[in-house]
């Protein structure tokens, strides 16, 4: 399954990472790969949960706006 990711650069260093299709989603790591292996984890977490509870991921429909 492929999620989109965001990475967001903090001022004091490291990046976060979340997932806008799965909400609450989010870690962090002191360099892009680290916020990424990390993220990749987190996301399998939340699937797993998701699984145990028998519920099925949200559904959220994402879109390019040009502004």
């Amino acid at each position: 399954m492929k999620y989109r990711v965001i990475l967001e650069p903090q001022t004091d260093g490291g990046y976060t990472a979340y997932v806008p299709a799965l909400p609450g989603c989010i870690s962090e790591g002191d360099d892009r790969s680290e916020a990424l292996h990390n993220i990749r984890e987190a996301i399998a977490l939340y699937r797993e949960s998701l699984a145990e509870r028998n519920q099925a991921a949200p559904r959220i429909e994402e879109q390019e706006v040009t502004v």
